[in-house]
Formats: structure tokens, C-alpha cells, sequence
């Protein structure tokens, strides 16, 4: 396909008399005749106050939290013109500017139909914000993906963006996908913007010819060490062969002349097999320069056969190369989606749904050793419970950081949201939790998590969980994914609970379509369950659920095994046994991996009653070995073994 520009608007966008956009928006429009008297950005100055224009207000902090602020910053019930709001990105100027970034989708909310790119700009910190700009408009096609970047040495913004062909209908863009990058650029704090430049010569190879995708967040400008004033933005990219997509490529692309030239940088690049399988696929990248000059490429991974949603590298040479391919990180619980990094001080923060299979509960997560390690879910601060998806922070001054995010009631592209906070707001580093101990051959001890202590088990002691945020949890190991094994769980628990769902273990991912396996009690249902959901080559996920009738509710031990074997999945509850076929695959793939006792992986259910000698192995054990309270327990094939007769350490959290 050729290769497009983009005609620039400076100002606020008139409605096209066409589709929705037909309601005259008189303030818009006076806005808009000030604004093209407005020079050429090469020549421009601030010739004006921005407007007062306040938000209405979305939802305040809960009571006790006064470091949040938010409110509803792009939507299309109050920016007439567009159907949808999506792919938030914000950067602070040299002058103490926020603008704030966002595709504006004309006739409906896909990805590659009629996309402008719009701007919001506040000079106050982000308490209020000036009417909406049009910085790029699309004209039918898709003009997306902002990666803005400020070089502090000119004060010039400069604005990476991807173009594609536009649809009229909502579907995505056909493979492959005519997919070009440009570049704009403000020499006046975002009032007005350049023409568009086509970077295809610069950064797009000839192979990279399925996808490309720049950003969507901001890009950095380099601090420190050799390279300090150095240019970086990330961009994703596939390659096509003809009949399918062959390989997927991550990288960074650098400019050393402040944004004149540019080259790409450090390069990741991974096959497809011709079954359609991948290891991962990193994309969405977001860059946090560390304390010691390295950079911290996060992204996004989605269905590789790898385990969790979130893989990072590192580069130590600018943006130049990685230091190693991309790996996985299993334990940062994560849907498939867009998330930012910002350094704050000495930690990092990742902004990032807390829920593993669907784009909900924006939360802030912290890491103190450069991005090794993330807090975990249980450890991070909840900006909102309500759907959330695509992300941007941005440092406003001091410890105050301002997150631009996409985020609903009914749906993450209701709106996009702005809000503010401190760092004395995000919850306080959190010292070690108790643990009990994991018998496996070399296993660390699990942490018990929301207080569980201990109460009298079948044999010894038995952990106490109190339903609302009682739990243990495993630490990821590579012993514990089961994978497309054989494998039996086996536990005891005691119950009065009369309704709720009622999880026992939780092994995997969860929702409909992720790999896992889990027990759980269903006194509404009066009865338990086993299920496990397992994913073979490219293929979707397929489930068996196994059920015993009766809840065992009665507050009295009870035994509960479930064995994948045979081509059977079989449920054993006090003796008795259930079974339906097995499905075939792996029961962990592409899941962010978690092993929870008590809780379900989501954390948005708790068991109440009390569990005890929970163990599973790597093989089906035969009923001899499984049945009883006297049946031997063997360490042969011992993936985990929690006899939870014990807490050590902290009595509870700080």
C-alpha cells in the first residue's frame, strides 16, 4: 500500500458533517478560528492563557486515601465528534505542561477504523485541562498508537505515531497490515503541531511488513551515563512471508540529534511456528530508565506458550541492544494488556490491572530492586475496582504522579481517565509475610496471607481461613506448573459456609478460556467440584468439570482428591468417585501461574472454614495410595506438600 500523510490541525477539531459528528460544538469551533492564526510550530510561542476548562469530576478518593484524585478526562458523552476514546499517553513538558494523549475513534471503538489522534493539555498539574485538540486527524484512516517523547535540551515534544488503512465496519486491520510509523513534533509547549513525517526509510525494515506498532506510551529521554539526552521509544512488529506470519520483533528506536534522525536500537526477534505456536510475543513496550543508567523494557505478552502476561529485558547500552531476550514473568498477575512504568525515587511503579484474566481493578504496583521483582497483587494499591485497561503516568512534581487511563463501569472504553496521586498515598513497603512450610524436595515455604492461623486439623494442625482475605499462596517455582502431566491433588476441609463459592486450591489461570486447574465447595449448588481447562498447539482452550453432590458443609473433615489420568478426570470426595473424560493439553500455558490455597486466582473469592496436608503430585496415584486418612503419602513425584500445621514469622501484616 503507499505510504500516507496525515494533514495537522492546530487546534480543536470541528465536527465532520458526516456520521455522529454532525451536533455543532460552538466553543470548539470558536476555539479553533483563534487557534489557526496560530504560526508554524518552528516559529511559534505560547501566544495565550490556556482556558479554564474543568473536568467533571469522576470519583473521588475513599475516605482516608486524600493522595487520589480522578476524574473523567475523555469521553465521548462530553467530546462530541467521536464514538469512542482509547490508547491514553501523557508527558510532562519543560514548562510544567501535562499533555495528555488519546486515539479519538469517529464511528465506532476498533482498532483500525477512522482514528484521529487528540490532545488535552493542563498547566496546573492536571486539576484542570483545556479543550480537546486535534493533533493528527486521521480522515478516515487509522492514525494511532502516540508515543510521545520531550527533549528537555529544546523543549520541543516530539510525537511517534502508526498509521494504517481505515475500515468502516469495527473489525481489526486484515493481515497483513499496511502499517507505516511518522513523527510530529510542538515547538510550543503542544499548541500547535508540524505536518507529519513519514519514518518508514529510517525504522520500518522490509521484513517488519505484517504489524507495526509504535508504543503506545511515552518514550523516554535518556539521564544519565554515556548516553544521557538519547531518544527512546518502543515499537512491535511482525513479518509476513506471503501466507502467514513468520517471526515477531520487539524494539527500541534511538535518535541521538534530538529526534532529527533515527535508527533502530536493540532488537528482539522470535519465529512463529507454522502451527501458529510462539514462545511469546512481546509488544506494548513501556521504558523506565533505573537508577544506574539501565534501561527496563516491559511489555505485554499474549498467547505464547510461555507462562504470565508480562515479559521485560534490560539494556545497559542506551537502547542499543538487550542484554537478554525477553522473559516471562509468571508471578506479575496481569491481564492481556497495555501497562506503564515510571521510575518515582527509588522505586519503580507499573500501572497495570490487578486482575489476571480480565481488564479490571487498576492498581499500582512497586518494585524496589529495579524491576527484578513486583509487588504482588495483595501488595499493591487499588486505583479502582471498576473495568481498566491501557495506561500512561507521568511525573507532575515531586512525589505527585498523574495516571492516564482507560477505564468503566460497564466496559475498560467508557472513558479515559486522569488521575492524581502521591507516593505517600501508595501503600508502605510491606516486610516479609508469615509462611508455612512447603515438605516438596527443595520447595520454599508459601506465604500465609490475611492472617490464617492455625486450628486443630485430621492429623496435627490445620490452617483457619476467615473468608475475606485469608489465603496461602506458593511462590512460582518451575516445579509447580503441571503442564500437559498426569498429576492428583488430594486435601482435607471443614466447612459451615452455606452460600458463596468456596475455593479450595487454585492452581493456574483463571476465567473461561486460560489453562488451570482448581477444587472448590458450592453450597448454593450443594455440591464440590474439580475443573480443569487445558490448551493444546493453537487451539482453544477446552474444559472438563467434574462434580460430587453434596456441599459437606457440615463442619466436619472431609477428603477431596482430584486425578488426571487414564484419559479421565476423576473427582474422589470421602471414598466416593466421580469421572468424565480428560481434554487434552497443557493445564498451565500462557497463564500468569499461581498456586493459592483458599482463595481463587482472581482474589475475588475466600475460603471460610479451615484446610489441612494439602499435596499434589506429578502423576495419577492409584487408588491405594489415595483413599483414606491412613493411605501413604509418598514424596515420589511430590510437585507441593503443605501439611499447614504450622505459621512462622510476622503474626500478621504491619
Amino acid at each position: 500500500m503507499p505510504r500516507r500523510t496525515g494533514a495537522v490541525l492546530r487546534g480543536p477539531r470541528l465536527p465532520r458533517s458526516r456520521g455522529p459528528r454532525t451536533r455543532s460544538v460552538r466553543a470548539a469551533a470558536l476555539t479553533a478560528a483563534v487557534l489557526l492564526l496560530l504560526p508554524h510550530p518552528a516559529h511559534a510561542r505560547p501566544t495565550r492563557t490556556q482556558s479554564a476548562y474543568t473536568q467533571p469530576a469522576y470519583a473521588q478518593a475513599a475516605p482516608g486515601s486524600p493522595g487520589l484524585a480522578q476524574s473523567a478526562l475523555f469521553k465521548a458523552a462530553q467530546d462530541p465528534g467521536y464514538a469512542c476514546f482509547r490508547i491514553p499517553a501523557i508527558v510532562r513538558t519543560t514548562a510544567g505542561t501535562l499533555l495528555a494523549f488519546a486515539e479519538g475513534r469517529v464511528l465506532n471503538c476498533g482498532d483500525a477504523a477512522d482514528v484521529d489522534l487528540v490532545l488535552k493539555r493542563s498547566t496546573d498539574g492536571g486539576r484542570t485541562w483545556g479543550p480537546l485538540q486535534v493533533v493528527n486527524e486521521g480522515g478516515g484512516d487509522t492514525h494511532g498508537n502516540p508515543a510521545p517523547l520531550v527533549d528537555r535540551a529544546t523543549g520541543r515534544i516530539l510525537l511517534a505515531e502508526t498509521y494504517n488503512t481505515g475500515r468502516t465496519d469495527a473489525a481489526s486491520c486484515s493481515v497483513p497490515c499496511d502499517r507505516t510509523p511518522h513523527l510530529q513534533y510542538s515547538d510550543d509547549d503542544g499548541l500547535t503541531w508540524s505536518a507529519p513525517r513519514d519514518l518508514s526509510p529510517e525504522i520500518l525494515p522490509p521484513d517488519w511488513n505484517s504489524w507495526y506498532a509504535t508504543g503506545p506510551v511515552h518514550g523516554l529521554q535518556l539521564d544519565h551515563g554515556r548516553y544521557a539526552g538519547r531518544l527512546v521509544f518502543g515499537v512491535n512488529a511482525e513479518t509476513w512471508n506471503g501466507n502467514r506470519v513468520t517471526a515477531d520483533h520487539a524494539a527500541l528506536i534511538v535518535s541521538d540529534d534530538g529526534g532529527a534522525h533515527w535508527r533502530t536500537g536493540a532488537t528482539d526477534s522470535r519465529p512463529v511456528a507454522a502451527d501458529g505456536t510462539f514462545r511469546q510475543k512481546p509488544s506494548e513496550l513501556t521504558l523506565a530508565e533505573r537508577a544506574d543508567g539501565s534501561l527496563l523494557v516491559s511489555a505485554r505478552e499474549q498467547d505464547g506458550t510461555d507462562l504470565g502476561h508480562r515479559t521485560q529485558t534490560v539494556s545497559r547500552d542506551g537502547g542499543g541492544s538487550f542484554t537478554a531476550p525477553f522473559r516471562n514473568l509468571p508471578d506479575l498477575y496481569a491481564p492481556q494488556v497495555q501497562c506503564s512504568t515510571l521510575r518515582l525515587g527509588g522505586r519503580l511503579l507499573l500501572a497495570c490491572p490487578g486482575d489476571p484474566d480480565r481488564r479490571r481493578t487498576m492498581m499500582i504496583r512497586s518494585s524496589y530492586d529495579g524491576g527484578r521483582t513486583w509487588d504482588s497483587v495483595d501488595r499493591g494499591t487499588v486505583v479502582t475496582t471498576d473495568w481498566s485497561g491501557y495506561s500512561d503516568m507521568a511525573r507532575i512534581a515531586g512525589d505527585t504522579v498523574g495516571l492516564l487511563y482507560e477505564g468503566g463501569t460497564a466496559d475498560a472504553r467508557d472513558e479515559i481517565r486522569f488521575a492524581r496521586f502521591t507516593e505517600g498515598w501508595l501503600r508502605p513497603r510491606r516486610g516479609p509475610d508469615p509462611t508455612t512450610p512447603d515438605l516438596a524436595p527443595r520447595a520454599p515455604s508459601a506465604a500465609v496471607l490475611g492472617g490464617a492461623g492455625t486450628t486443630a486439623g485430621v492429623s496435627g494442625g490445620a490452617l483457619e481461613f476467615d473468608g475475606a482475605d485469608d489465603a496461602v499462596r506458593l511462590p512460582y517455582d518451575d516445579r509447580l506448573p503441571l503442564g500437559t502431566r498426569d498429576f492428583t491433588v488430594s486435601l482435607w476441609f471443614r466447612t459451615t459456609a452455606t452460600a458463596g463459592e468456596q475455593p479450595l486450591l487454585w492452581m493456574g489461570g483463571t476465567g473461561t478460556g486460560r489453562p488451570q486447574v482448581w477444587l472448590r465447595a458450592e453450597p448454593d449448588s450443594d455440591r464440590v467440584r474439580g475443573l480443569i481447562t487445558a490448551r493444546q498447539g493453537a487451539t482453544a482452550a477446552r474444559t472438563a468439570a467434574v462434580t460430587a453432590p453434596g456441599a459437606r458443609n457440615d463442619g466436619r473433615w472431609h477428603h477431596l482428591a482430584l486425578r488426571r489420568g487414564g484419559g479421565r478426570l476423576t473427582l474422589v470426595l470421602d471414598g466416593e468417585t466421580s469421572s468424565v473424560a480428560d481434554v487434552p493439553g497443557s493445564v498451565s500455558r500462557d497463564s500468569p501461574f499461581g498456586v493459592h490455597i483458599g482463595q481463587r486466582m482472581d482474589g475475588r473469592a475466600f475460603f471460610t472454614g479451615a484446610i489441612d496436608d494439602v499435596h499434589v503430585w506429578d502423576r495419577a496415584l492409584p487408588d491405594a495410595e489415595l483413599n483414606g486418612p491412613g493411605a501413604p503419602r509418598s514424596l515420589r513425584d511430590t510437585v507441593l506438600w503443605l501439611p499447614l500445621d504450622r505459621v512462622s514469622g510476622p503474626p500478621g501484616r504491619p
